[in-house]
């Protein structure tokens, strides 16, 4: 009886004894894996297929993440194939071999001027498609030297912070010719003018169009012509004023077995039975033909 009641009684005290010694002597819970132990190299390939926007946002989350973004191979991929003939038209070649391509894509996405700041060209971060424009300074217009005809005017309007104002001319023509290192695909070509002379009041926008006249007799005529034997025309009267407009001069394709492709392009209403005038000239666009519509705002 004393044997069987001392066999089912337990103390309390060495039971709890027991157990403080059982949690000493345990180990701890074994740490759930997480996002930061993925190695670099891993997530960079997984990088390699989101765009550049995803991938900054990501970069913020750890530092395996962040490490991985840097990788050359990551935004080599969001590069244009003829990156390197691009660098050395745009940013000069000593830069070639001193920045990485996450740098080299950050510069390339500037609006980055050359020939003595008469040209800017850039990277659309959404398609990768290079796109130029070339300022007025940098065009062939016939006149431009006579004050009675053609003057400089500085405006905010414009990228290169002046723009081409014809007051008056019988003989109107422009024309321009360059070589740039475009990559393959299909581009067009544009003029930027408004009728119109636009300054500021109290503020406010307000455009003179006190010497717009002409335009509505006859169209004027656009052409672009490629080294490799491309032509292209177009036509159409100028109107709106008091807007800036994107007039479609035609397109061109290039198909990556040069370097570079040399591009003439002219403007012109030639008829001397009247004169026109009241116009400005910002500049020439060069866009890939995929981002025509986003044109539209410009």
């Amino acid at each position: 009886m004393g044997a069987n009641f001392s066999s089912t009684f337990t103390d309390p005290n060495a039971c709890s004894l027991v157990g403080s010694l059982c949690l000493q002597t345990s180990s701890p819970p074994a740490t759930k894996p997480s996002l930061g132990d993925l190695p670099e190299g891993c997530v960079a390939l997984v990088l390699e297929y989101l765009n550049p926007q995803e991938i900054c946002k990501l970069a913020k989350l750890n530092r395996a993440f962040r490490g991985a973004s840097w990788a050359d191979f990551v935004w080599e991929s969001k590069l244009p194939v003829n990156y390197e003939d691009l660098i050395e038209k745009i940013l000069g070649d000593d830069l070639k071999d001193k920045l990485c391509k996450r740098e080299i894509y950050t510069r390339l996405c500037r609006a980055n001027a050359f020939d003595d700041g008469t040209k800017k060209a850039w990277l659309d971060k959404r398609t990768r498609g290079v796109c130029l424009s070339i300022a007025s300074k940098g065009l062939a217009i016939t006149g431009i030297d006579d004050r009675r005809y053609w003057n400089y005017i500085p405006t905010e309007e414009s990228w290169f912070n002046s723009v081409a104002y014809l007051q008056q001319i019988w003989w109107f023509e422009v024309d321009g010719q360059f070589e740039f290192p475009f990559p393959a695909g299909t581009y067009s070509l544009f003029f930027r003018l408004q009728l119109g002379r636009a300054a500021k009041r109290f503020g406010r926008r307000i455009c003179n169009t006190e010497h717009v006249h002409g335009w509505e007799i006859k169209p004027v005529q656009f052409q672009i012509w490629t080294s490799d034997g491309q032509h292209a025309s177009s036509q159409c009267f100028l109107d709106d004023p008091g807007k800036w407009n994107l007039y479609h001069a035609g397109d061109f394709v290039v198909d990556g077995a040069n370097s570079s492709t040399k591009l003439k392009f002219s403007m012109k209403q030639i008829d001397c039975t009247h004169t026109k005038g009241g116009l400005c000239l910002d500049s020439v666009l060069v866009y890939p033909c995929k981002l025509r519509e986003g044109l539209q705002h410009f």
